[in-house]
């Protein structure tokens, strides 16, 4: 059994998962790992690099360049230029990161899963009604990044960002073993809402998740860096245009990113429980359009 067959079998157990990922002072860790990988200093950047592919199935051939400068350059690596062209079609909204597909389906009035029978309101999650308004019965999507994954998140459609809401929270893991024990994961950790409107007026809300060694969410358009240092609940007021897979931002190691939409919209037929998707290719299309179905969960 190779080194990284070992790990993965004694991390697949849960509750050895559960302990080394959130029975340790989640915070300080990811504070730590903020400082530590910004390290410029080759001997510790290769040996975290590697470190880091033992552990993981990183692959860099479509990193733009080849050489890093840190454990940091290398998490918020960008691809090369082309890798991840956005589906062409109007009526489609695209996936905003590679991602492994969570939990997905029909918002039931204002409540939605994390995992099956792990029940959450929008209202704890986004923290604002008008917005649950916007999303009531609509359709909503988990998107999990893994450590080894491409961590900047683009444009989803052709929109305009109107505001974003940073809430400061914990930073528990958020894996699928976390997402079965910890209630409300999603509603607890650090998130951004990034509250969006379409060329054609629906509303589409993004919010990524921080978790455990996520050191803080950088957005293009908003002039700061969202961390544990944002206390309480900052709002940022928006007046951005941006195009369907145009760069917004990056995480600073890997999380998860839940979109939100309205009813007018439906799964793709790629869209299923565990799939992985990259940035750019179908997620959603207005219901009326061809190629869509409705969630098992809805």
């Amino acid at each position: 059994m190779t080194m990284r067959k070992l790990i993965a079998a004694l991390t697949e157990q849960e509750d050895l998962n559960f302990l080394l990922t959130n029975r340790i002072p989640r915070a300080t860790l990811t504070r730590f790992m903020g400082w530590f990988g910004k390290i410029e200093q080759p001997l510790i950047r290769d040996l975290s690099i590697a470190c880091w592919c033992l552990f993981s199935d990183l692959d860099l051939s479509e990193a733009r360049k080849s050489s890093f400068k840190s454990l940091h350059d290398c998490f918020t690596r960008e691809l090369l230029p082309g890798s991840r062209p956005p589906d062409p079609d109007p009526a489609i909204v695209v996936s905003p990161c590679d991602a492994i597909v969570g939990a997905f389906g029909k918002v039931a009035d204002t409540e939605l899963f994390q995992i099956k029978g792990a029940p959450y309101s929008l209202l704890d999650l986004l923290g604002d009604p008008a917005l649950v308004e916007a999303h009531r019965n609509g359709r909503f999507i988990t998107l999990r990044l893994t450590s080894s994954m491409y961590h900047r998140f683009h444009a989803p459609h052709d929109c305009r960002i109107d505001r974003v809401t940073f809430i400061h929270g914990d930073v528990w893991n958020v894996n699928p073993i976390a997402l079965k024990r910890v209630e409300r994961l999603f509603c607890k950790n650090e998130r951004a809402v990034l509250q969006t409107r379409l060329i054609t007026g629906e509303t589409l809300t993004l919010v990524p998740v921080a978790a455990i060694l996520v050191a803080g969410i950088r957005l293009h358009f908003i002039d700061v860096t969202l961390n544990a240092r944002t206390k309480g609940t900052a709002v940022f007021h928006c007046d951005s245009s941006v195009k369907k897979g145009e760069e917004l931002g990056w995480f600073e190691h890997g999380s998860t990113i839940i979109m939100l939409a309205s009813d007018e919209f439906k799964f793709c037929d790629n869209v299923v429980e565990s799939a992985r998707l990259k940035v750019g290719q179908p997620l959603m299309r207005r219901a009326a359009g061809t190629g869509v179905r409705e969630p098992d969960q809805a």
